[in-house]
């Protein structure tokens, strides 16, 4: 039974990512597809790290000299470095629709196992559960663009590790292996886990107040547990820590452009956009974009989820399930809470956002944590029902059209893709190598910023054999460590000129000091060579500007080059 459960929700993950599979190297997002160009970028670092054994936690392969701290940048270590043959033998492209279908399918998994083996005993109902945590609209709207964050298949058995230690014969075995898996799930995504720990914090305070004489029992094991738990996890991690915290390129605090995302109330009664009832145009005021729709339950089931909890309204645990998805609910709200994108009033947010952690998080995604609260009570609703004094057919006939009411408006569709451009042949056949020697820089045109990350895609596609400037990453606001954080690195006239003509089409007139300013930021990136795409939109406005700095291009392949290396050297 379990492995037909497994099986039939890897067929969903396909199904969901379809049209990805399609086509891998050439199928993206049709929206903000910088994100999978920057995973990729880190799948093939972990590719580095492992035959080359080069630092796993910093870079200077893009963003050239001045580096990107990787463990500020969410570089999915635990991920990319078990995908490595596959990156090997199939590229990035691959092995990120790879990770999506898995982290679809092994989230599902994952919470089905643990809510059959340790919360309820129906199947089916540990079979819904599993379901909505793995296929919520929340993890649809990020499969697109975050493998990291629904790869979510460690903290179900986070969360169980947790409630074991409260009643522990063991606990320091126990606090060794959520020591463990702590440790992992930090190499995944830091914020998640930072969500679960609360969450299970915010948990355990609900049913204590409650029953105050399970907290003599519990807070023996629980202290030794969680103690072991932080000496080991804190000596395995103390390190990346200290490189993401206070390493080169560090910043505190997110950038202004992310911090005050928050979900609009309504966004919870909204079906998701790539979900049979979801309606994107609808949605667009409702969440801050569409990789961010961490709420959109659709009303059936927000409606249902508050019924469960009147229903069963006498147990503990549900009362305690209730406190902490409204926590994280109102959390989820962010720093202005509106409706229907009118503003009603401050939230609490607001005085959370500049504390320690915290400032790194995006509050929106709070509302992950409560679809999975709303998963588990949906499960414990199946399981009770099989108790009503009905018979039986009547209970089968309601359970099931509870169901479809919930989870039909928001079953899982196919996520929407759109063409990309191939990395040039410029590049998957070597020609660079003969102008690009180990201490210089290609630099793609535009250069390679958040709204540019093709440059990133064909330095993914070569294993990051050659180093770039700029990209699409967080680094710190005014390039000193501790600064808050900002996309991208320092600012670049050149970088913003070509950025300007690509979004534009048209084609600037460039004075002397236009050019002797250039010609000064190519020296410092060492560039050797500038390649632009033939097919690159609004190429020939982007050559003639180009021209205009370091003289003619040459047509080689697929791109225009320009050999640089006579300008920038200075061994030349």
């Amino acid at each position: 039974m379990d492995l037909a459960v497994f099986g039939g929700f890897l067929l969903v993950a396909v199904w969901v990512t379809s049209q990805i599979w399609v086509d891998p190297a050439g199928r993206v997002a049709s929206l903000y597809s910088s994100d999978p160009a920057q995973v990729q970028f880190f799948l093939a670092h972990s590719v580095r790290v492992v035959l080359y054994g080069e630092f796993p936690f910093f870079t200077e392969q893009f963003n050239y000299p001045d580096g990107v701290n990787l463990m500020a940048n969410t570089a999915i270590l635990a991920l990319g470095i078990p995908m490595v043959p596959v990156t090997l033998l199939f590229g990035p492209a691959v092995t990120f629709v790879v990770l999506v279908t898995l982290g679809l399918a092994g989230t599902a998994s994952a919470w089905y196992y643990v809510l059959s083996r340790h919360v309820v005993s129906n199947r089916l109902a540990a079979v819904v559960g599993g379901w909505l945590c793995g296929f919520s609209p929340a993890m649809l709207s990020h499969a697109s663009w975050h493998p990291n964050i629904i790869s979510q298949f460690l903290l179900p058995f986070i969360v169980w590790r947790v409630m074991v230690i409260t009643r522990s014969t063991r606990p320091y075995r126990d606090g060794a292996l959520l020591a463990l898996l702590v440790t992992a799930q930090a190499f995944i995504n830091e914020e998640i886990l930072l969500f679960t720990a609360m969450g299970c914090g915010i948990f355990l305070i609900a049913v204590v107040v409650q029953r105050p004489g399970l907290w003599s029992a519990a807070w023996r094991p629980l202290a030794k547990a969680l103690a072991t738990c932080a000496v080991i996890a804190g000596s395995l991690l103390a390190y990346p820590l200290y490189i993401q915290f206070a390493g080169p390129m560090a910043y505190h605090g997110l950038s202004d452009a992310v911090r005050d995302y928050g979900n609009d109330i309504a966004a919870y009664l909204a079906p998701g956009s790539p979900t049979i009832g979801g309606n994107q145009r609808a949605n667009v005021d409702l969440a801050p974009n569409y990789s961010e729709e961490n709420a959109f339950f659709g009303w059936s089931l927000a409606l249902i989820a508050v019924g469960i909890v009147l229903w069963l309204r006498r147990e503990m645990l549900v009362r305690a399930l209730a406190v902490t998805a409204a926590f994280y609910t109102v959390l989820s709200l962010g720093e202005r809470i509106t409706w229907w994108d009118r503003e009603l009033m401050v939230g609490p947010w607001e005085w959370l956002v500049r504390l320690p952690l915290l400032d790194a998080v995006v509050p929106t995604r709070f509302g992950m944590i409560t679809s999975v609260v709303v998963a588990i009570l949906l499960a414990l609703a199946i399981e009770r029902s099989q108790t009503l004094d009905l018979d039986r057919r009547v209970v089968r006939t309601l359970t099931a059209a509870g169901l479809v009411l919930a989870l039909l408006p928001i079953a899982p569709m196919p996520l929407p893709m759109t063409s990309r451009p191939p990395v040039p042949e410029f590049i998957t056949s070597d020609r660079w190598r003969a102008y690009v020697g180990p201490d210089q820089t290609l630099v793609p045109i535009p250069v390679p910023s958040m709204g540019n990350t093709h440059g990133m895609r064909w330095a993914a596609a070569t294993n990051l054999d050659f180093k770039m400037p700029g990209g699409y990453f967080l680094a710190p606001r005014n390039g000193n460590t501790g600064d808050p954080g900002r996309f991208g690195g320092r600012p670049s006239g050149i970088g913003k000129l070509l950025e300007e003509v690509a979004s534009t089409g048209r084609t600037p007139e460039l004075d002397d000091r236009q050019r002797r300013r250039s010609l000064d930021e190519l020296r410092y990136w060492k560039a050797a060579v500038l390649v632009l795409p033939v097919r690159q939109a609004h190429s020939e406005p982007l050559r003639q500007t180009v021209e205009q700095l370091v003289g003619p291009a040459r047509l080689e392949l697929d791109v225009w080059v320009w050999d640089v290396r006579p300008l920038t050297d200075p061994r030349s």
